[in-house]
């Protein structure tokens, strides 16, 4: 008796293929799951952060802004290049665009002198 093998080649793996898109299936649920409301500022804290927003734009200090995008709060780092005040954007010296209203939170870094 001869035990002859024969691999089955791309076809033996079309199983675990399957997998692929349960995966991203999962990933995009994760995120979906994962989202939340944009929190709301007083006016005060708005008025708070537009102080610091021009301070650090004048003496060219590096800014921290945490923003709120898609469902999502996101942390970026940079000085403030420009900002458009017609469209209420902020251009950071990574060439990163914040609006205005996205900004949750600021927190100007010193400069070590």
């Amino acid at each position: 008796m001869h035990n002859h093998y024969v691999d089955r080649g791309i076809i033996k793996w079309a199983p675990f293929d399957a997998l692929v898109g349960y995966h991203s299936m999962l990933q995009e649920l994760r995120h979906r799951l994962g989202r939340q409301e944009k929190p709301l500022l007083s006016d005060d804290q708005t008025e708070m952060m537009d102080r610091l927003i021009q301070t650090a734009m004048l003496t060219k200090q590096e800014i921290e802004i945490e923003y709120y995008r898609d469902g999502y709060t996101k942390v970026t780092f940079g000085m403030i290049k420009r900002i458009d005040h017609i469209h209420r954007i902020i251009v950071l010296s990574t060439l990163e665009k914040i609006k205005a209203d996205d900004i949750i939170h600021l927190q100007v870094h010193e400069k070590d002198w």
